[in-house]
């Protein structure tokens, strides 16, 4: 059989395995998650229905993160949740995990890569543990995906890259780092588009639940955020503690890889191409949080796309190592390692890129 005629029942075959994979990773995962479907969005639904309530939009009673009901996002997410409030819990959970999935879908179709890639990560999707557990939970994760997806494929555009750089960040913190890569851009026009819909946000979480909820969300922010002692964090420095690090010799690593991650950003804006420092803000973006959990891990797809689309078909390792088939056996030390090793790569192939005079992903 010719190399032509394989090739092309590999396109053919590639769709089918895809749908498979996802299908057979997903289902079964929301079918046996049993109370803890939803877990993390229930969260998100206690809040919304406090706030309709005229009750505090945060419960100040935790004191460190992972607990059930725990909403420590900003006000901001309140407004786009809000409506979730006025259903059962029941009803919102399902509801909810359907917007997850068809974010996710969406953000696919609409990435700048080719479309046998695009496969590729639907059936990656499909096996990643992070991705079926970020669902499962009803975590937003799917919703960040899109947000970050949008701006990659419309990164010239001032409209959807503001806008949809703003609903990351309203919906966490830490997604705010791509309207900064817009400033150091020159995309001055995204980033007043990004701070207009940020603003408009504030003012409606302001006036749903109060001036006192920004302080509320900074106070509970600062409680339940310990990058070093809180249990199944996969920061660098919670994963050296876990090995049995001194929390000192702890913390000085999660420094120095905050810092790290902080200077690769700052060089790949300078040094090179566009889309990979672009992609490289969202790998930041998740490092630096104080809590890694194991679940934002789907998000480095997004930059396994560029990989791929380079020709580093080797990428296919980064979500394969933290596939749900391999629970149990992943250590968690491979987690800050995922994300370091695609971090590296990426700059790599976008610095070649630039020097190649170019500005998008390779051919």
């Amino acid at each position: 059989m010719t190399s032509a005629r394989l090739g092309s029942l590999g396109a053919t075959a590639l769709p089918i395995v895809a749908v498979l994979a996802f299908i057979g990773g997903l289902a079964p995962t929301l079918a046996l998650a049993g109370t803890t479907l939803g877990f993390d969005f229930l969260a998100y639904h206690q809040a919304a229905v406090r706030v309709l309530a005229g009750q505090p939009l945060y419960d100040m009673s935790y004191t460190e993160t992972g607990g059930f009901g725990l909403f420590y996002y900003p006000p901001t997410f309140a407004p786009l949740v809000l409506v979730f409030g006025l259903l059962s819990a029941t009803t919102a959970t399902y509801a909810w995990i359907g917007l997850l999935v068809a974010a996710f879908i969406v953000g696919v179709a609409i990435l700048p890569v080719s479309r046998s890639v695009r496969w590729w990560l639907v059936l990656l999707a499909g096996l990643s543990f992070p991705f079926v557990y970020a669902v499962k939970l009803g975590q937003v994760g799917p919703l960040l995906f899109l947000t970050f997806a949008i701006g990659w494929r419309w990164m010239d555009g001032p409209l959807r890259l503001g806008a949809s750089a703003a609903v990351g960040a309203a919906i966490k913190l830490q997604p705010g780092l791509i309207l900064v890569w817009a400033l150091f851009t020159g995309r001055w026009r995204a980033v007043v588009v990004g701070a207009a819909v940020l603003a408009g946000l504030a003012l409606a979480a302001t006036l749903l639940a109060g001036v006192g909820a920004w302080s509320d969300f900074l106070t509970l922010l600062r409680t339940v955020s310990d990058p070093i002692t809180t249990p199944h964090n996969f920061t660098p420095g919670a994963i050296a503690y876990q090995l049995g690090a001194p929390a000192g010799v702890a913390s000085a690593i999660q420094l120095v890889s905050t810092v790290a991650t902080v200077v690769m950003f700052l060089l790949a804006v300078r040094f090179c191409a566009d889309e990979a420092s672009y992609l490289v803000a969202v790998i930041v973006s998740q490092l630096v949080s104080p809590v890694l959990w194991d679940h934002y891990a789907m998000l480095l797809l997004l930059p396994v796309a560029y990989l791929l689309s380079a020709g580093r078909w080797w990428a296919l390792a980064i979500p394969l190592v933290t596939a749900w088939p391999l629970v149990g056996v992943t250590p968690p030390l491979v987690y800050p390692v995922a994300f370091w090793v695609t971090l590296v790569a990426v700059v790599v192939v976008g610095r070649r890129v630039r020097l190649a005079g170019g500005t998008g992903a390779p051919a």
